[in-house]
């Protein structure tokens, strides 16, 4: 009888927290989602905001390079 009772138990409070509104478990699950976030340390940041500048100075001279290239194929043609 007592796992009958589980059961039953385990049951109804599937059905409560179906019929809960919407908007209470959107931000419920908001709260849990932000929980679950590891936010970074000081060496972290410094080693990714180190990785973020290079990457876009690389990517910005690759480009300049490229542009001056076209310039003087142009003016050659």
């Amino acid at each position: 009888m007592a796992k009958k009772e589980k059961e039953a138990v385990k049951k109804a409070k599937k059905t409560k927290e179906e019929n809960k509104p919407k908007k209470e478990s959107f931000f419920k699950g908001i709260a849990s989602e932000f929980r679950k976030i590891r936010w970074p340390n000081k060496k972290e940041m410094v080693k990714y905001s180190t990785a973020t500048i290079l990457f876009v100075l690389f990517f910005g001279v690759f480009f300049y390079l490229i542009e001056v290239a076209m310039y003087f194929i142009e003016k050659i043609i």
